[in-house]
């Protein structure tokens, strides 16, 4: 071993000490590594799920990449006896040298330890929004979703975010609480249109495709309530009448999956056009014009009032009230 020194500092210039460190910072490394393939490995063989291997993979990355830094910071600064004056020698320097960095560190350990998110999540950063796919210690990452692309779905872009996002920007998480939202489907009929038999044939509509997950619902809200001030009074699904400047607004109020929302929409759609296609007495109000005679069509109490015009007994002056 010494002639092995000896050769390696008359071929390199590097010194017995230093080649020391070197030997022990390579064999620590490659340990550590070992340790982690070794870990994966059978992490793989004993489970097929996709996010169990994902978060196996990423919690053993960061606790190896942890040791062999500390491990091997202790071996070339042998000087400094007291790890918590190491860290805060490195830490003050790259707080000041990497501010941009340090920041999305911050806010990666935000992430661990808040946990406004994680790896499936549907969430909306600022003016993004999309399913987190991977989250790494300076930035994760989104499948894209609404943009040009309506009902929530994806685009198939990859964005990706610093961490120090989440320290700044209003996060809003589709699935957390009581992983259900609230979705609307607004539908106007003629002022003409029988709206109370409308009402009723959307509101059987909307139990018959969104009853079930009432439920399921409650269940998440109880578990939800023990860390958020979350209560609804009613989960099931319902139907609100209003009115608009060209028709009755009847409006389909119910829960669903985040990401089952349009799928959810076009059969409740379909579902509508059928019932209403057999309804004379029903129609939906849209974008038109037509001549509305008050005289004629008005409600009788209501009728405009029409007087002859002079010399022509079959032409009449109609003035509203």
């Amino acid at each position: 071993m010494n002639s092995l020194a000896q050769w390696l500092f008359q071929a390199t210039g590097l010194s017995p000490e230093l080649q020391s460190k070197l030997a022990s910072s390579i064999i620590t490394i490659l340990t550590l590594w070992l340790i982690q393939r070794i870990l994966i490995r059978v992490v793989w063989k004993k489970t097929e799920a996709v996010q169990l291997r994902y978060h196996w993979q990423k919690v053993s990355t960061y606790v190896v990449v942890t040791l062999g830094f500390l491990l091997v910071g202790r071996i070339w600064f042998a000087g400094i006896q007291s790890l918590a004056t190491f860290l805060g020698l490195v830490t003050a320097g790259l707080a000041i040298a990497l501010q941009d960095i340090v920041k999305s560190f911050a806010g990666w350990g935000f992430i661990l330890w808040r946990r406004p998110f994680s790896v499936g999540d549907r969430i909306q950063v600022g003016a993004n929004a999309g399913d987190v796919v991977d989250i790494r210690i300076f930035k994760f990452t989104m499948m894209e979703i609404g943009n040009w692309v309506h009902a929530d779905q994806s685009t198939g872009r990859i964005i990706h975010l610093p961490n120090s996002y989440v320290l700044t920007e209003a996060i809003s998480n589709y699935g957390q609480g009581f992983q259900f939202i609230w979705n609307e489907i607004p539908v106007l009929l003629t002022f003409e249109s029988n709206w109370e038999k409308g009402k009723e044939i959307l509101q059987e509509i909307a139990t018959r495709h969104a009853a079930h997950l009432s439920s399921a619902a409650e269940k998440r809200l109880k578990e939800a309530s023990k860390r958020y001030m979350i209560f609804y009074k009613t989960l099931t699904p319902t139907v609100y009448t209003s009115v608009q400047d060209c028709g009755v607004m009847l409006t389909i109020r119910y829960l669903i999956d985040p990401r089952q929302r349009r799928s959810s929409e076009q059969g409740i759609w379909e579902d509508i056009l059928r019932e209403f296609s057999k309804c004379e007495n029903i129609d939906f109000a849209y974008p038109t014009q037509r001549f509305y005679d008050n005289v004629v069509e008005g409600k009788r109490d209501a009728r405009a009032k029409s007087h002859p015009l002079p010399g022509n007994k079959d032409k009449f002056l109609r003035e509203e009230n």
